[in-house]
């Protein structure tokens, strides 16, 4: 199935923080409502045609900030040469010195270390060793399994956001100005130029669109992260309310397609 068509009509639900009342969100309840899921190793192209086993992960994780940056090299340290393919490479030059996991990328910010053409958390399909027991994929996200912790304790900030993104809008009230968290999905045209380049990209592509739950239950603790368990309680009110007028609607109705509700158009394609 093609990707579909960008810029489509969303709708949207505004609230405040309960617990900062002084916090206007505003989420996209299409996104959060529609039924994407990663299928990293389960049918994803990836972003690179020539790299499909690297997913999203071809140029390496960009640190939103210093503190980004500081967690997942201590997170990095407790990965095991029988896990990750790139443990060797990615050891301290000197005794008691840093680890060698990130870099500085063509925009001048810090990321993780691109190596082989990919990321240096990434595993590659394929690759053996003595003693390798790790599995294709990202190798922060296997510590996460092994640990028995949600990845959003091993993950660099972007990678376990993706694909929600989190944005800010500046809004005027009289002379005051306030911030509006907006939560919504992080599509191609989020990326800017570069990402016009991606070979295939999975949040408007029907075949991602094939999840047993909704966005806002399957990234509940991605969500919960980003907003607060205050917040993230009112958008869950407005997202099951939205899901249950949606299944009512259309036992109503009978048929798909409804005027009243803006559903992803990939969901729709993948018959959700």
């Amino acid at each position: 199935m093609p990707e579909v068509k960008p810029n489509f009509a969303r709708d949207w639900v505004e609230f405040n923080d309960p617990a900062k009342p002084e916090e206007l969100y505003k989420c996209d309840l299409t996104w959060l409502t529609s039924y994407w899921t990663c299928i990293y190793g389960s049918g994803c192209c990836g972003i690179d045609a020539d790299k499909p086993d690297a997913g999203c992960c071809s140029d390496g994780a960009y640190y939103s900030d210093e503190d980004d940056e500081k967690r997942t090299l201590e997170v990095a340290k407790r990965l095991t040469r029988d896990m990750w393919q790139y443990f060797d490479e990615a050891q301290p030059k000197k005794a008691k010195g840093k680890m060698q996991i990130s870099e500085v990328g063509l925009d001048k910010d810090r990321k993780t270390k691109k190596i082989d053409d990919s990321c240096i958390f990434l595993n590659r399909k394929g690759h053996t060793a003595p003693g390798f027991t790790g599995d294709f994929g990202c190798v922060l996200h296997h510590l996460a399994q092994k640990e028995d912790i949600h990845f959003v304790e091993t993950k660099p900030d972007v990678c376990w956001q993706l694909p929600i993104r989190r944005s800010f809008e500046q809004r005027e009230f009289g002379e005051q100005e306030i911030t509006v968290n907006v939560i919504g999905e992080y599509e191609r045209l989020a990326w800017g130029d570069g990402g016009a380049e991606f070979d295939w990209y999975c949040t408007s592509n029907t075949e991602a669109h094939v999840g047993r739950e909704p966005v806002y239950l399957s990234n509940k603790v991605e969500l919960t992260a980003l907003m607060g368990e205050p917040a993230y309680a009112v958008l869950k009110m407005h997202c099951d309310n939205r899901i249950e007028a949606i299944a009512a609607a259309r036992k109503e109705q009978k048929k798909r397609e409804l005027p009243l509700f803006v559903i992803h158009p990939a969901t729709i394609a993948a018959g959700k």
